[in-house]
């Protein structure tokens, strides 16, 4: 009796069912692996890009509007690309339009500082999210793929199952554990690869969407400072909110 049980149990681990799986299994099985690898990567990847994020936003932005200079704002910021990014943006517009005033050859010279200003603002939000963006797709589809890839494994694995049975003439439980087993543990090894996908997918999209709406504050806070000189109060009030002072914006 003993020696029945370890016989079954020996024919139920993982090396057993690698060696009674044929190619089809073999490849189901190696892109599951490949699905769960890659979607683990963008996982831990982007929770540590937006973690980062959305703990030193606050406080990076609080030094830049406090900075007596906008070369020593964008230093507070080179941390967080994002927001360097639109800032370093907002200030080349109005670069661009100072140096340019005189000349008619370019095609936005008839714009003002104030659309100079938005388009780079803009562009730049734009880029910024299809990078922060990057990999969501990847789990999107591996959300919804993974589970299809591990019921066709089950299925291949009740074939397996029913042709051993037709070969054989036996159905008796020790000839048909491997391929039963088989494929419930592809069904498993879908669910596994394709649950993390999606609650990471709800969990970023999420935090990109606050993300996006720090970026959009930020930007109008920026236009508002590169129009007019002066930067926007705040809740805290205007005293902790210093003019940064730029050569361009005083000639302007």
């Amino acid at each position: 009796m003993n020696t029945s049980v370890e016989t079954s149990a020996a024919g139920l681990d993982i090396a057993s069912f690698w060696g009674q799986g044929d190619a089809v299994s073999h490849v189901i099985a190696l892109a599951l692996v490949a699905m769960s690898v890659a979607s683990w990567s963008v996982i831990l990847g982007k929770s540590w890009l937006l973690w980062t994020l959305r703990q030193k936003t606050p406080r990076a932005l609080e030094k830049f509007w406090d900075s007596a200079t906008m070369s020593a704002g964008l230093e507070k910021l080179a941390a967080l690309q994002p927001f360097h990014d639109m800032a370093a943006q907002g200030q080349g517009a109005i670069h661009h339009l100072e140096s340019h005033r005189r000349e008619q050859s370019h095609l936005d010279a008839h714009l003002s500082a104030s659309e100079l200003v938005t388009r780079a603002l803009r562009n730049s939000i734009a880029r910024t999210a299809s990078r922060l963006e990057g990999g969501l797709t990847l789990l999107a589809s591996v959300g919804s793929t993974a589970p299809f890839v591990g019921l066709f494994g089950t299925v291949w694995g009740i074939y397996h199952a029913l042709a051993q049975i037709g070969a054989t003439g036996q159905s008796s439980l020790d000839k048909v554990a491997g391929p039963v087993g088989e494929a419930l543990i592809m069904t498993a090894a879908g669910l596994f690869v394709a649950i993390p996908a999606v609650l990471a997918y709800n969990a970023f999209t999420r935090s990109l969407a606050l993300t996006t709406a720090d970026m959009e504050a930020f930007a109008h806070d920026l236009h508002a400072y590169f129009t007019t000189g002066y930067p926007l109060p705040t809740s805290q009030g205007s005293s902790r909110l210093r003019p940064v002072s730029m050569p361009v914006a005083e000639a302007a």
